[in-house]
C-alpha cells in the first residue's frame, strides 16, 4: 500500500459493513490515529464462535507510526477488544473518566493495567496527538459520557460521530451538545463519519425519559419475582429500573459479573448517586418474591450469561418460575434472534411471563433514527458523508438520506482506504480479518483451528484407535470413537470398523511397516467408509499403536 507523506485517509478495519467490532484508523502525513477497538458476537452466522474482534495486523505492523487509540465510549463493540489487542498495538489510550474506569477493570483482569498508558480526558476536552488536533463533543447515547470526536488536520476537519442520538431528556448525562456541533460545522467539516445503525428507521429514536415513565407504571402492576435484562452498560436504564423498583416497594439485586463491573465504574465516576447499593445474588434470596427486582445479564441470549443459566434452571442461586416476569429492556442485535428467542421459549416453558419492546415501551435505541440524522446534517453541514457502524442495508439507507440532505456520500466497507485529501475516493485496500476468542488465546476466524471446529460442528469427528505389530498386522479390532455420529454398538459403526480392518489387511507390507503411511491409509479408508455409510465428511484422525 502506498504511504504518501502528505495525505489524509480513513480506513475502517471493523464495524463498516457489519454491526460491532468497531476499529477505525485515520492517517495524516504518515501518522496513524486509531478510534475505538471493540468486539462482536458470532451469532447464527458463526455458531462456533462466542466473541470475535477485528484482526489489527495492518496497524500492528505500523505501530511505530500509531500516535494513539481514542475510545469514544464504553460499549463492548467499541472498547471490548482493547485488553485483547493492545499487546499488538502498544500505544497510549485516551478515554473519558467513565470509559477509563471500565477499561481499567478489563485491563486488570488480564494483568495489563500497569502497562497501558491510559490518559483520562474530560468530557468535551481537547488534546493533541500530532498531526491530529482532537476534541471530544458530548453526545447522548445509552451509556454515560459518549463522545463524538472532532478531528482537525491540515487537510480539513472530520467529525467522527461515534454512537449518538438527539435525546431531549437522556436522564444520565447531558443532551448532545448541539452548540459544539454547530460551532464545529461553522469551521467547515470536510467529512462526517457517521453512525448508521438506525438509518432505516423513520422518525425519532425516542427518549430515555419515556422509558422511565412507562416502566415505572408497568412495574407497579406486576406480582411475583420480577427480572429485567438490558445491556450491561446502560447506566440510565439501571437507574430507571432502580427508581421504578423503589416506587413499587422492591429491592434490586444485580445478577451477572459485567453488571457489577459497570455499577462499580458508574459509582466511581459519580453516577447512580441517588440509587442505594444493589443487593448481591445471595442477598436476593432473603427478599420475598413480591418485593424483589433482579437485573440480569443475557439480553442478547449469550450462552454463559446469568439469564441463560436461569432459563435452563442451572443458576446456582437465582430461580424464575411460575408467576414471575422477565422484561427484555433491550433491542435484538442482528444475528442474535435465534439465541434470544430460544432463551425466551425456555423461560415461558418454566411459566415465566416475558415482556419485550414489541408489546410495551420498555426500550429505546441509543442510535439516531432518520429525523435525528437529518437534524445532524443541518447542524454540521459536512461536504461529504461516510456512513459507518452498520450492515450494508444500513449504510445504503444512510447514504440515500445524506444525498437527500444535499451531502454526497461515499459507501465503503472494512479494508477500504478512503483518501480525503481532495475529492474523496477509495484508493487502496488493507488486509482485514477477524480473530476469535478461544479460551485465553486469539485464533483467526478463517484459520485451521476454527475451520476444523466448523467441520466438526456440522459433520462430527471420528477417531480410530489401531494396534498393530511390527509387521503392521492388526492386533485385535480397531476401536472407533465418534460422539454425535453413532453409538459404539451402532450397526453402522460395526460395519465401518470391519471395513477399516479389511482395508488395513489389504495394504502392502511396506506401507504397514511405515507408521506415517499406515496412519494416512487408515484415515483415507475411514473417510471412504464414513462417506459411503453415513454420507458425512467428518474430521478424521487415527491413533496408531505399534506393539
Amino acid at each position: 500500500m502506498s504511504q504518501s507523506a502528505n495525505d489524509l485517509a480513513f480506513l475502517p478495519l471493523g464495524g463498516t459493513g457489519e454491526i460491532g467490532m468497531n476499529l477505525n484508523l485515520y492517517r495524516c502525513n504518515g501518522k496513524w490515529l486509531a478510534v475505538d477497538c471493540g468486539i462482536g458476537f458470532g451469532g447464527a452466522a458463526h455458531p462456533e464462535v462466542d466473541v470475535m474482534m477485528p484482526d489489527p495486523v495492518f496497524i500492528a505492523e505500523r505501530r511505530d507510526k500509531l500516535v494513539g487509540l481514542v475510545i469514544t465510549h464504553a460499549h463492548e463493540d467499541h472498547i471490548g477488544a482493547v485488553a485483547w489487542l493492545w499487546p499488538q498495538l502498544r500505544c497510549p489510550v485516551y478515554a473519558t473518566p467513565f470509559a477509563a474506569a471500565v477499561l481499567r477493570r478489563k485491563l486488570a483482569e488480564v494483568g495489563l493495567v500497569n502497562q497501558v498508558k491510559l490518559h483520562t480526558i474530560k468530557t468535551g476536552g481537547s488534546f493533541e496527538l500530532a498531526p491530529f488536533k482532537l476534541q471530544f463533543i458530548p453526545v447522548a447515547h445509552s451509556i454515560p459520557e459518549a463522545q463524538a470526536l472532532a478531528i482537525r488536520t491540515p487537510f480539513g476537519n472530520i467529525l467522527h460521530t461515534g454512537d449518538f442520538k438527539l435525546d431531549p431528556d437522556p436522564l444520565v448525562g447531558p443532551r448532545s451538545d448541539e452548540a459544539a456541533l454547530t460551532a464545529f460545522g461553522d469551521e467547515g467539516v470536510l467529512a462526517m463519519v457517521c453512525d448508521s445503525t438506525n438509518a432505516m428507521v423513520e422518525g425519532h429514536s425516542g427518549s430515555e425519559a419515556d422509558v422511565r415513565r412507562i416502566m415505572t407504571a408497568l412495574i407497579k402492576t406486576l406480582k411475583g419475582r420480577l427480572a429485567v435484562t438490558c445491556f450491561a452498560s446502560n447506566v440510565a436504564r439501571f437507574e430507571t429500573v432502580a427508581l421504578a423498583a423503589k416506587a413499587a416497594g422492591r429491592s434490586v439485586a444485580l445478577v451477572g459479573r459485567s453488571l457489577r463491573n459497570i455499577d462499580a465504574a458508574a459509582r466511581e465516576c459519580g453516577y447512580l448517586s441517588g440509587v442505594p447499593p444493589f443487593l448481591s445474588e445471595d442477598e436476593a434470596n432473603d427478599i420475598d418474591d413480591d418485593h424483589l427486582m433482579l437485573i440480569c445479564t443475557g439480553s442478547q441470549g449469550e450462552a454463559r450469561s446469568a439469564l441463560a443459566r436461569i432459563a435452563q434452571d442451572q443458576h446456582p442461586r437465582i430461580e424464575l418460575g411460575e408467576g414471575d416476569t422477565i422484561i427484555f429492556s433491550s433491542r435484538i442485535i442482528p444475528g442474535n434472534e435465534r439465541a434470544i428467542h430460544g432463551m425466551q421459549d425456555a423461560l415461558v416453558r418454566r411459566g415465566v411471563r416475558v415482556m419485550t419492546d414489541d408489546d410495551h415501551m420498555v426500550h429505546v435505541s441509543g442510535h439516531p433514527a432518520r429525523d435525528e440524522l437529518r437534524r445532524l446534517y443541518k447542524i454540521v453541514r459536512p461536504k461529504f458523508s461516510v456512513p459507518v457502524h452498520g450492515e450494508w442495508r444500513h449504510l445504503a439507507a444512510h447514504a440515500a438520506l445524506a444525498q437527500e440532505a444535499g451531502v454526497p456520500a461515499v459507501l465503503m466497507e472494512d479494508g477500504d482506504i478512503l483518501s480525503l485529501a481532495g475529492e474523496p475516493s477509495v484508493i487502496d485496500s488493507a488486509p482485514v480479518g477477524k480473530l476469535v476468542v478461544d479460551g485465553t488465546r486469539l485464533v483467526p476466524l478463517n484459520g485451521t483451528v476454527m475451520g476444523a471446529r466448523r467441520k466438526m460442528l456440522f459433520n462430527g469427528v471420528v477417531v480410530a484407535s489401531i494396534a498393530v505389530d511390527e509387521a503392521g498386522k492388526l492386533r485385535g479390532k480397531p476401536r472407533l470413537s465418534a460422539p454425535g455420529l453413532f453409538d459404539p454398538d451402532d450397526k453402522e459403526a460395526l460395519r465401518i470398523t470391519a471395513e477399516l480392518a479389511d482395508a488395513l489387511a489389504d495394504l502392502p507390507p511396506a506401507t504397514r511397516r511405515d507408521d506415517a503411511a499406515l496412519a494416512e491409509a487408515a484415515r483415507a479408508a475411514l473417510r471412504r467408509s464414513m462417506g459411503k455409510r453415513l454420507q458425512k465428511r467428518p474430521v478424521v484422525d487415527v491413533h496408531l499403536l505399534r506393539v
